[in-house]
């Protein structure tokens, strides 16, 4: 059972690691040309609360999953509303950092955290300590998407993407 509770703590993390993989470049040569407010986290607290916020909602998702015994039935909305967000998270970095579309990273974003919102509900019911596992992630997005709205508004050149 180990190699399952390993697999799903890992997968999230495979997805943020392409992400920042194919998106590296990007950082130095376009972000942090960006104006961004006074609250902006430091680019080193990134990694850092990723990798917290990944491990606790992939092995919160081995606890919902475990719990429905397995993919049956019942765990069609829960961890289709998980591996949605999850996806729209994976899908940021490409949109923000690669194409420099800033209009559909805030609606990424936005869509994105009513996914995680949903997915918190609906695995409440079925294991509280996985629901409370998504609290970090839940604040991490509040932050996220505050911060992508910000520059959104700041940046107005850059809100449809590359011009290249």
């Amino acid at each position: 059972m180990w190699a399952y509770t390993v697999g799903f703590t890992v997968l999230p993390h495979v997805g943020g690691f392409l992400g920042w993989f194919l998106n590296r470049k990007e950082i130095p040569a376009w972000y942090e040309k960006l104006k961004k407010p006074s609250w902006c986290p430091s680019r080193r607290a990134f990694p850092v609360a990723w990798t917290m916020l990944y491990t606790g909602m992939g092995y919160a998702s081995y606890l919902v999953w475990s719990d429905l015994g397995g993919c049956s039935s019942k765990a069609i909305v829960p961890l289709g509303l998980y591996g949605a967000q999850l996806l729209l998270n994976w899908a940021w970095p490409p949109l923000f950092f690669g194409a420099h579309n800033l209009n559909m990273a805030v609606i990424d974003v936005l869509c994105l955290d009513g996914l995680a919102l949903g997915t918190l509900c609906s695995w409440y019911r079925i294991n509280r300590l996985a629901a409370l596992l998504l609290l970090p992630y839940l604040g991490w997005l509040a932050v996220a998407t505050c911060l992508t709205i910000r520059i959104w508004k700041d940046n107005p050149e850059q809100k449809a993407g590359k011009s290249e």
